[in-house]
Parts: structure tokens; C-alpha cells; sequence
């Protein structure tokens, strides 16, 4: 159950929203809205909010792909390859149902933390995208500066840093932005399903480092664990998503076509 405490108009519109744009999916590896409910509220003086929203949702025990991250983190634990190219390939099938609607919509915060994995007996993970509160139809002509920032301070706000598509940090004053801010995410979120960060999380950390020159460069660095490493394949598979130009990064169904083509070379091998 997740509940919003509603303290404007805004707010309340923006709730409302979240429950029409859940309502639109229906995929087995997107998590479902199954009811919802907006009461008005009348409580002390010093109470700030007017509405309280109730969206349920089916529970997932195993919790978040970020926090079997920190799990598998503390125990030096790696997923297999064969389990990173299936939780991924159940993440593309998801997204593919979001930008192949007949008005496509973009997720807009793929990440570890919105990924609910649940460990299943002899099978690879079960693994759904969840939380919709920043999914917005995907195409956008921007034909001015105010345009450009106004997309950038929406970005900041809603999508996280290390995860959010150059184009969304500096985006020129004449451009045509679409689905493929969710594919750099989509690819951020392959390298952190192997190695548990962003690709660019390293640069949060350095004296002088910027995310932002890390993010519009491309600027990736490959760990040097586990061992045996992954495969190079896959490493050329993140890159392939990590475009900094987002008219030549692939398309969902470029990479579900990459995808299907990857599994069965390794999922028999590990």
C-alpha cells in the first residue's frame, strides 16, 4: 500500500495522473495498480494536507533489484550471466508494452530501485518495473531555450542523476526527445544488475568529479571483479545503450532483437 499525504492542488493532480498512467499497462513485468482510493480529509489546525491517496499494489517479498545489490554487495556475490541477461530481457519486455502504446510512453526512472525482484526455486529471477509517478508520453518537440530548461528542472526533479539520459541534463534548444531517455537508463540499469552502481556513480565520489561531464561523455569505467569477468559482449551491449547522441541509441526493439540473440549463447553455459 502506498500512501501520498496530498497537501495541494498540484499534488493532487499529479496523484491522479500516476493512477490514470498506471491504468494504461497491462504486462506481466509491470507492476499493476489493483486499487485506489482518494479521500478528502479534514483533520487539526496544524494539519498541512487535504487529500490522503491509497494505491495498492501485490507485495514482492524479495524487495528491489537495489537492495539485493547491497546484499549480494556485503557477501561479494555476483549475479550469474545467465540471470543478468534474463532479469534484463523481463525489463525490455516491460518497457517494450510502455513505448510501443499507440502514444508512446517513457518511464522515465529505470533504476535498480524501481525493479522488484522475486527469487524463484530452479528459474531465473522474476523481475517488474514498478512506479509510474514520473511516466509521461514519450515525444516531446522542443523548439526553444525556456523549452529546454523547462525540461531540464522536470529532469532534475524526476529523474535520478545517475541514471538520466544526457539529452535530459543539456538538451539543446532545438530537439526531438523520445522513448530512448528510458534505453540510457535501460542500459545504466544492465551495468548495475552486474556490478550493483550506475556506470557513473564513480564519479560522485571523485574530488572534482562531475556526474553531469561523466553522464554527457559517456565516460564509463569497467570494474575489475568479479572473476571471471563477464563477458565482453555484454560490456559492448551496455555501450551500444550508452549513446551520449540519442538519434543513433537502439530502439526497445533493437535491444529485445540484441537480447534474444545473447541468451542462448550464455544462459547454456552458466
Amino acid at each position: 500500500m502506498k500512501k501520498v499525504l496530498i497537501q495541494s492542488n498540484d499534488q493532487l493532480q499529479l496523484v491522479k495522473e500516476e493512477i490514470r498512467i498506471s491504468s494504461l499497462f497491462n504486462h506481466a513485468n509491470l507492476l499493476p495498480l489493483l486499487d485506489h482510493a482518494i479521500i478528502s480529509v479534514k483533520g487539526k489546525p496544524e494539519q498541512t494536507w487535504t487529500h490522503e491517496a491509497y494505491l495498492l499494489f501485490p507485495v514482492h517479498m524479495d524487495g528491489t533489484l537495489l537492495d539485493n545489490a547491497k546484499t549480494m554487495k556485503a557477501k561479494k556475490e555476483f549475479f550469474s550471466t545467465s540471470d543478468v541477461l534474463q532479469i534484463f530481457r523481463q525489463l525490455c519486455s516491460g518497457l517494450q508494452h510502455m513505448h510501443n502504446l499507440e502514444t508512446p510512453y517513457a518511464h522515465n526512472d529505470v533504476k535498480p530501485g524501481n525493479v522488484l525482484l522475486t527469487h524463484r526455486k530452479g528459474q531465473p529471477p522474476l523481475a517488474v518495473l514498478m512506479d509510474f509517478g514520473s511516466a509521461r508520453p514519450a515525444r516531446k518537440q522542443i523548439r526553444s531555450r525556456s523549452e529546454a530548461l523547462q525540461l531540464q528542472e522536470w529532469a532534475s526533479e524526476h529523474v535520478s542523476a545517475p541514471f538520466r539520459a544526457p539529452e535530459l541534463w543539456d538538451c539543446p534548444s532545438q530537439a526531438d526527445i523520445d522513448e530512448r531517455t528510458d534505453v540510457w537508463s535501460l542500459g545504466c540499469t544492465l551495468y548495475a544488475i552486474m556490478y550493483g552502481v550506475s556506470p557513473f556513480e564513480y564519479a560522485l565520489g571523485e574530488s572534482g568529479g562531475s556526474l553531469q561531464l561523466a553522464v554527457i561523455n559517456a565516460q564509463i569505467k569497467w570494474p575489475t571483479t568479479p572473476k571471471p569477468s563477464y563477458p565482453e559482449a555484454l560490456h559492448q551491449f551496455v555501450s551500444w545503450m550508452l549513446q551520449p547522441q540519442a538519434t543513433v541509441r537502439p530502439r526497445i526493439d533493437d535491444i529485445i532483437i540484441h537480447v534474444d540473440k545473447l541468451i542462448p549463447k550464455f544462459v547454456a553455459q552458466t
